[in-house]
C-alpha cells in the first residue's frame, strides 16, 4: 500500500475553488432576521407585561422569554430559507444550480470506511456494514475504498464474536470489498481515542475517512458522492450529511422517522446556507480528509473532573471547529439521500441517550472563549447547549409564571393606594397583544412543519403513502410531538440540573432494538412527573381557571406520562399504523437495495479467524490547545508539513 496517496499530490496542482460567495452578506442577514424578529417578540411581552409597572417576577419571566423566543426564531428563519432553496433547487452553500462534483480527471483516493464500535450487537453491526459494502461501486485502479471495524469492546464474549463475525465477513467479501478488524485493549478517549488510534497506526495509508456509527448504513452511490466532492474541493476538510433515521417499528420510532424525513434536509439546508463553509460535524456518516484531520483534530483532556471535565464527549463539535480553526472548510450535503442510522425506539431510551449528550454538550461552554475558533464554532457549542438548557428555561417560565399567577389571585385588590384618595386606581387592561403574541409564537414553531409537508406535497406525495394519508401523517406526528414535549422538558430539565450539579453518566451502546415498554417499567419512571402535573392542575385549576386552561397542553402530557411512554413504544400499534399506511416514509415505501441488503442478512458462523490488518504506517495526530493559538501568517501558509500535505489556500 502506498504510503502517500496521489490525491494529496495532484490537489496541490488543483486549482482551489472559490469561497462560498457573499458569506459575511448571508451571516449578517440572518442575524438581523433573527435579532430583529426576537426583538418584536420580546417587545410584546414587555408590553404585555408592563401595565401599571412591572414586578421582579414578570423581569424574570421577560429574560427567559427572550431567549426561547430567540431560540425558536433561529428556526423558524433556518427553515423558511431551506425551503426555498430547496423548492428552487439551489445549493445551499454556492447558491448554484445543484450539480453533481466533478473531480479533475485523473486523481486516484484510497477511502477507510472506519467503524468504532464498543460492546456492540455484533451481528447487526456486521450485518449493516456487509450491505453497506455490497452496495459499493466496483474498485478501479483510481478508488480504493476499504472497511474498518475499530472495536474497544470490553466483553470478552462480545470480543470473541466480534472476530468470528468479522472472519465471516471477510470471507463473504472476498473479492469485492477489504474489511479490517482491530482490537484494542481499553476504551481511552473512547470513539475520538478510537478514531485517534486508527489514525496514528494507519491513517497515512489513506486520502479519505467515512466515520460511520454502528447502526450507520450507506448506499454506494451516496459514498461515491462524498468521494468527489473531497476531490473536487482540496480546501474541504469535512463534509456531513443529513442521516435520516430507518428501520422503526414502535409508534415513537416512526413518528420521529416521519418527521427526520420531512423535515430534516429542509432545516439541513436553512442552516447550511448561513453556516457555508462553517458547518457542524454529527460525528458519523460523514467524510473527513485523513491528514487534516490528524493533523489538527488531536482532543485536548479538559482540566477538571468529570461530568464537565476530563475526556471531551461530543467531540464531533471540537473537531470540526479544530478544522475551521486551521482554514479548511466544513460543508454539509444536504440533498444527498442514501445517508441512514437507527435511533432508539421508545422515549426511555431516548432520553437515555439525550442525557449522555446533555454532559457532552455542556463541557462546550467551557470552550467557548477557546483560541482562534471560528465566530460559528463558537455558536455551535452555545447552541449544542442550548438545545437542552432550552427545556430548563421553558420550565423555568412556566414555574415563574405559575408563581405570578397565584401570587396575582391570591393579593386582595388595593384600588386606593394614597391616604385620602378620593378616586380608586382601577387596573388598567393589557394590551392587545396577548393573542398575536401566541398565534405568532404557535406560527413559528409549527412553520417547519407546514413547509416539509408543503414540499413533499409537491415533489414526491407518493414516498408518504400519498397526499391525504401524508396530511393525516403530519397531524398525527404532530400531536404526538406536543403530547411528548412537556415530558421530553422535564428529563432534559433534570439531565441539565444533574450535569451542573457534578453528577457524571456512563456512556454505554445504545439501544437500538425496538421493544414495548412494560407499564411497571414505564410507571416506574414516570410517576414523579405524572404527580407534578396532577399537583399542578389542580393547583392551577383552584385559584386562577384561567390559567389552568392555558397550562392544559404542559400538564396534560405530564399527567399521560406512563400511557404515553406505553402506547408510543407497541411495535404492534407501530405496525399497524404502517399497514394503514400512516407514518410512512420513502425508505419503506421506495427502500433502496442496502436496505433490502440488510433486511435479508442473516448471521453466519466464522469461516477463518479475521485476517490481520494492514502493514502499519505510523503517524503523527498530536494534541492540540484551545488556550493557545498562532495563526499562520498567510492563509497560503496554513500546512500540513507535520503530514505531508499542503494546507488550503
Amino acid at each position: 500500500m502506498s504510503g502517500t496517496p496521489m490525491n494529496s499530490i495532484d490537489a496541490r496542482r488543483a486549482a482551489s475553488p472559490a469561497r462560498p460567495p457573499w458569506r459575511k452578506t448571508r451571516r449578517l442577514v440572518f442575524a438581523l432576521l433573527c435579532a430583529g424578529t426576537t426583538a418584536l417578540g420580546a417587545w410584546a411581552m414587555f408590553r404585555i407585561l408592563f401595565v401599571g409597572g412591572i414586578s421582579p417576577l414578570e423581569l424574570v419571566i421577560l429574560g427567559l422569554f427572550s431567549i426561547t423566543f430567540g431560540w425558536i426564531t433561529l428556526a423558524f428563519w433556518s427553515a423558511v430559507i431551506g425551503f426555498v432553496l430547496t423548492l428552487v433547487r439551489r445549493d445551499p452553500v454556492t447558491l448554484a444550480r445543484r450539480r453533481m462534483a466533478n473531480p479533475p480527471a485523473g486523481l486516484s483516493s484510497r477511502t477507510a470506511l472506519v467503524m468504532p464500535i464498543h460492546n456492540e450487537d455484533v451481528e447487526r453491526v456486521v450485518a449493516g456494514l456487509e450491505a453497506t459494502c455490497r452496495d459499493l461501486p466496483p474498485q478501479t485502479a483510481e478508488r480504493r475504498i476499504e472497511a474498518f471495524v475499530l472495536s474497544d469492546s470490553t466483553d470478552a464474549a462480545i470480543v470473541d464474536r466480534e472476530a468470528a463475525q468479522v472472519g465471516a465477513l471477510q470471507a463473504r467479501l472476498a473479492g469485492h470489498c477489504r474489511v479490517h478488524y482491530r482490537h484494542r485493549d481499553g476504551n481511552a478517549g473512547r470513539k475520538a481515542g478510537n478514531l485517534a488510534e486508527f489514525c496514528r497506526r494507519w491513517g497515512r495509508h489513506y486520502d479519505y475517512l467515512l466515520v460511520l456509527d454502528a447502526d450507520s448504513l450507506m448506499r454506494g452511490t451516496t459514498i461515491a458522492s462524498l468521494i468527489d466532492a473531497m476531490q473536487a474541493n482540496p480546501r474541504l476538510g469535512l463534509l456531513q450529511t443529513v442521516p435520516i433515521p430507518v428501520r422503526q417499528d414502535s409508534l415513537f420510532g416512526r413518528a420521529n422517522q416521519l418527521a427526520a424525513s420531512l423535515y430534516a434536509p429542509m432545516l439541513a439546508a436553512g442552516l447550511s446556507f448561513w453556516q457555508a463553509d462553517a458547518a457542524n460535524y454529527f460525528g458519523h456518516n460523514a467524510i473527513l480528509r485523513t491528514r487534516a484531520f490528524m493533523a489538527h483534530c488531536g482532543l485536548p483532556t479538559l482540566p477538571g473532573k468529570p461530568p464537565l471535565g476530563g475526556d471531551i464527549l461530543s467531540h464531533d463539535f471540537v473537531e470540526a471547529a479544530l478544522l475551521r480553526r486551521a482554514g479548511w472548510a466544513v460543508q454539509m450535503q444536504t440533498d444527498l439521500a442514501g445517508s441512514y442510522e437507527e435511533m432508539p425506539s421508545h422515549l426511555l431510551d431516548y432520553a437515555k441517550r439525550d442525557r449522555r449528550w446533555v454532559q457532552g454538550n455542556l463541557q462546550h461552554l467551557r470552550l467557548l472563549a477557546g483560541r482562534g475558533l471560528h465566530t460559528l464554532s463558537r455558536l455551535h457549542f452555545l447552541f449544542g447547549a442550548l438545545a437542552y438548557l432550552s427545556s430548563l428555561i421553558w420550565l423555568g417560565i412556566l414555574a415563574v409564571s405559575t408563581l405570578d399567577a397565584l401570587v396575582r389571585a391570591l393579593s386582595e385588590p388595593n384600588f386606593f393606594t394614597a391616604d385620602a384618595q378620593l378616586f380608586p386606581d382601577w387596573p388598567l387592561a393589557p394590551p392587545p397583544l396577548i393573542m398575536p403574541l401566541l398565534a405568532g409564537t404557535l406560527a413559528m414553531l409549527l412553520m417547519p412543519k407546514v413547509l416539509g409537508l408543503a414540499l413533499a406535497l409537491l415533489r414526491r406525495p407518493a414516498d408518504f403513502g400519498g397526499p391525504l394519508r401524508l396530511v393525516a401523517s403530519v397531524l398525527l406526528e404532530a400531536l404526538f410531538a406536543m403530547l411528548i414535549a412537556p415530558l421530553m422538558m422535564l428529563f432534559h430539565s433534570l439531565f441539565v440540573i444533574s450535569v451542573l450539579s457534578g453528577r457524571t453518566v456512563a456512556w454505554d451502546p445504545q439501544a437500538r432494538e425496538g421493544r414495548a415498554v412494560p407499564w411497571r417499567e414505564a410507571w416506574r419512571l414516570t410517576w414523579p412527573a405524572s404527580l407534578a402535573g396532577l399537583l399542578w392542575a389542580l393547583v392551577t385549576w383552584w385559584y386562577t381557571p384561567v390559567f389552568f386552561w392555558w397550562l392544559t397542553p404542559v400538564w396534560l402530557g405530564l399527567l399521560l406520562a406512563a400511557p404515553l411512554v406505553r402506547w408510543s413504544s407497541s411495535l404492534t400499534l407501530g405496525r399497524a399504523l404502517r399497514r394503514a399506511g400512516l407514518l410512512l416514509v420513502p425508505s419503506e415505501t421506495r427502500p433502496p437495495a442496502v436496505l433490502r441488503e440488510l433486511a435479508d442478512r442473516t448471521a453466519t458462523p466464522a469461516a477463518a479467524p479475521p485476517s490481520p490488518p494492514p502493514e502499519e504506517l505510523p503517524g503523527e495526530m498530536p494534541v492540540q490547545s484551545l488556550s493557545a493559538f498562532r495563526r499562520p501568517l498567510a492563509s497560503g501558509a496554513r500546512g500540513e508539513r507535520a503530514v505531508g500535505e499542503r494546507g488550503p489556500s
